[in-house]
């Protein structure tokens, strides 16, 4: 299997994706029928078949994991051992949407709840609801593409994949990784992207797609939903992540911890990570004490092994254009600096206002600024005091304020005792508010990818009974 070119027509990729039950034989035209007869193959094949080519996968990313990894740190400048953990973990949901593909079974229900349903028995099953378009991001470029195509493959859906045109090396490792696997050809094809995105837009809007998914900048997320109201559209778009230090875990060890944690998960592929650290809230009276275990923890963080640089220059200038505009606005500089060229240093900024754009959007760099309070409700108010609502942490002891912050965060996800970059792959993950729409999470993005059908059965009439 190769790259499949942008330049190949729309309708070449995506023709076969509107009539795929109806030919598996024809091969005399490979362009044309390639995806055609992937959906037949789909539809042929069994759950064993499916969860064998998804294991056989995980086995090709185990094999060729150094080389991978090298494909990301190339494409995104990633430290190493990101890069690696991105593979294994790429690989792990590979394995797990193995499993769910045996769970796709008929679900069996009596009917007899209600008089008229006596001696009737419903068989419900999900089926794909077609071809999946996966429009996927440069900062995860492995991870978060996996995403999507495990549990297309897992569901029996074919699936479309443009690539962000920054990480042309991990696009090409997939598509090996997937021909090496031995997955038919068309069920999964990565299609290089078009700088002007014609091309793309094209596929976005082609009535042959049911079902895209897209990860990436709210701005472009939400202008994809507006412009495809009647497909199944998943967005998973950006946050500025808060965490917040209760008051009950402000010791000197639950502060260090913190620190630590906060530092790690804050600077880590610098920033650029849609559940990264940005904002920290801390009790007045811990402040103190907990900066500076924040800066020391921040200067430990390599800038080659554990930062890495941002993606390019112009987002470099953007992070150091806000930072400056914090400063300018009464903000402190904590630790940190203007770097040089896409390097920047892990960055702690203290009480900037709440206009400054480093907490109203989403810096997507290694910044992280940290702001007080004096009452719980007022940290909770401040987090909620913003158009995203993707992930928060809390970190707490007490299980009466771990109970109240997950009933009045408004995001996706709370995470207690730990930062919000916390992300499970097997339980379902997502946004709301301008975060995004849909989850991800093998399950629930299965379920996103696919339509319940139901049938009912029943008995012999009798005579005399109302249907």
């Amino acid at each position: 299997m190769t790259l499949t070119t942008a330049a190949r027509a729309v309708d070449d990729i995506v023709d076969g994706a509107a009539h795929g039950l109806a030919v598996l034989a024809e091969a005399d035209s490979w362009q044309r029928h390639s995806w055609l007869n992937a959906l037949a193959v789909l539809a042929e094949a069994d759950s064993w078949q499916r969860h064998s080519w998804l294991n056989a996968l995980a086995v090709e990313f185990e094999a060729g994991s150094e080389t991978i990894a090298a494909a990301i740190h190339a494409d995104t400048g990633k430290p190493d051992k990101w890069a690696r953990t991105e593979v294994e973990r790429a690989t792990q949901i590979v394995r797990l949407a193995a499993v769910e593909t045996l769970d796709l079974h008929p679900q069996a229900q009596r009917l007899d709840a209600q008089p008229t349903g006596s001696g009737r028995l419903a068989i419900t099953v999900r089926e794909p609801r077609g071809p999946v378009l996966a429009l996927s991001p440069f900062n995860f470029p492995l991870h978060l593409t996996v995403h999507k195509v495990a549990p297309a493959v897992a569901a029996g859906a074919s699936v479309i994949v443009v690539p962000s045109p920054r990480t042309p090396r991990t696009a090409a490792a997939l598509t090996r990784a997937v021909d090496a696997a031995g997955i038919p050809s068309g069920i999964v094809t990565v299609v290089e992207p078009d700088t002007d995105h014609r091309r793309t837009w094209q596929l976005i809007t082609h009535p042959a797609l049911p079902t895209v998914s897209f990860t990436g900048s709210d701005a472009v997320g939400w202008r994809i939903v507006d412009a495809i109201p009647r497909k199944k559209v998943i967005v998973e778009l950006g946050g500025n992540a808060a965490a917040v230090i209760a008051p009950d875990a402000t010791s000197i060890e639950d502060l260090r911890h913190a620190a630590e944690r906060i530092a790690l998960f804050g600077f880590y592929n610098a920033g650029q990570a849609c559940t990264s650290v940005q904002r920290v809230y801390v009790p007045e009276s811990a402040a103190e004490t907990f900066v500076p275990l924040l800066v020391t923890a921040a200067e430990k963080q390599d800038q080659h092994a554990d930062v890495g640089p941002v993606i390019d220059d112009a987002s470099a200038d953007r992070i150091r254009g806000w930072v400056g505009e914090a400063l300018d606005a009464g903000a402190r500089l904590a630790t940190g600096g203007p770097g040089e060229g896409r390097w920047l240093p892990p960055t702690v900024l203290l009480d900037p206002p709440p206009s400054a754009r480093v907490i109203t959007d989403e810096v997507f760099g290694p910044v992280v600024s940290v702001l007080t309070y004096t009452d719980l409700d007022e940290a909770y108010a401040r987090v909620n005091d913003s158009r995203f609502g993707l992930s928060s942490g809390v970190f707490t002891h007490d299980l009466r304020t771990a109970s109240h912050a997950v009933s009045v965060l408004r995001t996706g996800q709370v995470v207690i005792g730990d930062v919000p970059t916390y992300r499970s792959d097997v339980t379902a993950f997502g946004g709301i508010k301008e975060s995004g729409r849909g989850r991800e999470g093998v399950r629930a993005t299965i379920e996103d990818y696919t339509v319940s059908r139901t049938a009912v059965f029943a008995e012999p009439p009798v005579s005399g009974r109302t249907p």
